[in-house]
């Protein structure tokens, strides 16, 4: 028999089962939203969430859920004031939502003196993983939770170019050492002991490589294993193609102050060309039509759910 406390600490996760596998589309809060302006942004965030809902009612009939719900969990950011969930999905906007958060949860007054240090070692903010099972479930089903999402290939160059591109105390020996390593014919003493100069075929090849020198990293992991979509029943998607207009009406949903926008600056390399499909063309060029439609393989979940097409 099992003990009270058993049975408490085990029933949210056999409820989360059944609650989660399919997820039912709930339908969105628009209590908070006044006047017209947002009529087409909110057209565009429900037919996102009816297909993501399709996608995932014909995915997920197939597929059990093997992971532990704290797992499931890990990239979610807490919002307890405004009762919001965000997924962080890393160079989709991920820098500025955070600011957003603190800003909500009364920890900075402006988005805009809040530094890239402070937003991503600075601990102001929960993550859903850090509460007991129950705050866990509870806030799964009560608060608002939200994606922030981006096309494939443009997020992995552009992680690609943040992180190999300039000046990195991490990338560089961990990441950047074992691939040249690898992958780099005849590499010089230099590049073995710096790490720097990967190049994009290089870094290319170690993310096809099932026997990778070095882990994988959120930067370039898949949504699909970051946040769970068809596990998760997240009540907006929003797009980094549509940023700031998904972000802005989001705001407006959850009863954000009127005078919180979202931040329109870059957030590190601001003189740098932003990642736009035209600069995605110029580095697929590097690969070989095989490196090209494997990488695309890679990503083929998170083209498939959030509907983007295919480079």
């Amino acid at each position: 028999q099992l003990s009270d406390q058993q049975k408490m600490s085990e029933s949210p996760l056999s409820q989360f089962r059944e609650a989660y596998l399919p997820p039912e589309l709930r339908p969105l809060n628009k209590s908070l939203v006044k006047g017209g302006e947002w009529k087409d942004v909110d057209n565009t965030q429900e037919k996102r969430r009816s297909f993501l809902h399709d996608f995932c009612k014909k995915y997920n009939s197939r597929k059990k859920l093997r992971t532990h719900l704290v797992h499931l969990v890990s990239r979610i950011y807490v919002e307890d004031r405004h009762k919001v969930l965000y997924c962080e999905v890393p160079k989709a906007g991920c820098s500025n939502w955070k600011r957003v958060l603190m800003v909500l949860n009364g920890l900075a007054a402006s988005a805009h003196n809040i530094s890239h240090d402070d937003v991503h070692y600075g601990k102001h903010l929960r993550k859903l993983d850090s509460y007991d099972l129950k705050g866990i479930y509870t806030r799964l089903n009560t608060y608002t939770k939200t994606i922030f999402v981006r096309d494939p290939m443009e997020r992995l160059v552009s992680a690609f170019r943040d992180k190999f591109e300039h000046p990195n105390s991490y990338y560089h020996p961990v990441f950047g050492k074992a691939i040249i390593k690898k992958y780099r014919n005849n590499a010089n003493e230099e590049a073995l002991k710096t790490g720097s100069g990967v190049k994009f075929k290089e870094f290319i090849q170690y993310l096809l490589d099932s026997h990778r020198p070095v882990g994988m990293d959120i930067h370039w992991e898949q949504v699909s294993k970051l946040c769970y979509p068809c596990l998760i029943n997240y009540d907006f998607v929003g797009k980094f193609e549509t940023l700031e207009e998904d972000a802005n009406y989001f705001l407006r949903l959850v009863g954000a102050p009127a005078e919180l926008k979202f931040p329109k600056f870059k957030d590190r390399h601001s003189s740098d060309e932003r990642t736009s499909a035209e600069v995605v063309r110029q580095y697929l060029k590097e690969l070989s039509e095989e490196e090209r439609q494997l990488t695309y393989d890679f990503y083929y979940l998170d083209y498939l759910m959030f509907n983007y097409t295919s480079p």
